[in-house]
């Protein structure tokens, strides 16, 4: 089964593909989304860990923060 694409009308995402809920859970559910379509828990995984910080604050900040 393919799923159906619905474009989005102007967007952030423009480039990528939507899926509805529906269409997941038609597919398998997540998990079987993922794989249908080339993902998998794994590389998810690996990617995280390769990604860079998404510390929101400096140290300086933090340490600003909690002065009396």
């Amino acid at each position: 089964m393919k799923a159906k694409v619905i474009a989005p009308g102007g967007g952030l995402f423009r480039s990528h593909k939507a899926y509805s809920p529906e269409e997941i859970l038609a597919s398998g559910g997540t998990t079987a989304f993922g794989v249908k379509s080339g993902k998998n828990n794994q590389t998810l995984i690996e990617a995280l860990k390769n990604s860079p910080s998404a510390e929101p604050f400096s140290d300086k900040e933090w340490e600003d923060t909690f002065k009396p």
